[in-house]
């Protein structure tokens, strides 16, 4: 069974999902592609939201948290590639793709990266177009931006 609940955050409320003890996904707005929940808060619900609200105020550069995606072998590549891009940093979809060993799939990257259902834990908005510009973010590129500025204003506090 999967457990839901909904926090208020600096960015809009947020919600949180887990599934026998890993987080799931994490989304904003109460619109959500997760079925079959339960809006029930649990400790690690509770411990999530701590560490997201953390995290937007700038004093956590890392989760520490059980995660379970759902998703395809090659999407959970891509997210285990994402959550190596250190806090404040980012790289290009063609960057990750190599580092996942596939040089040539910067679009395939870029699908898996729009599928990520663990917003910010998996941090997706550290992946930027190779022009350097942002492009594409599940809650818009205004909050990827805000984000991005989280980071580089607490890089090295």
């Amino acid at each position: 069974m999967k457990n839901i609940a909904f926090y208020p955050t600096s960015l809009g409320l947020a919600g949180i999902v887990e599934k026998n003890g890993a987080i799931t996904g994490l989304f904003f707005g109460k619109k959500h592609k997760f079925t079959d929940c339960v809006k029930q808060e649990t400790p690690l619900l509770k411990e999530a939201a701590r560490q997201l609200e953390e995290y937007l105020d700038g004093k956590l550069k890392s989760f520490d948290l059980p995660l379970a995606p759902e998703g395809t072998d090659f999407q959970q590549t891509v997210w285990a590639a994402l959550r190596d891009i250190p806090y404040g940093e980012t790289r290009t979809y063609k960057q990750v793709a190599k580092v996942i060993g596939k040089p040539e799939a910067s679009r395939a990257v870029g699908t898996a990266n729009s599928k990520n259902p663990i917003l910010i834990i998996t941090p997706c908005h550290r992946v930027i177009g190779a022009d350097g510009k942002l492009v594409g973010y599940a809650a818009g590129l205004e909050v990827k931006e805000k984000l991005l500025k989280v980071e580089k204003n607490h890089v090295n506090g």
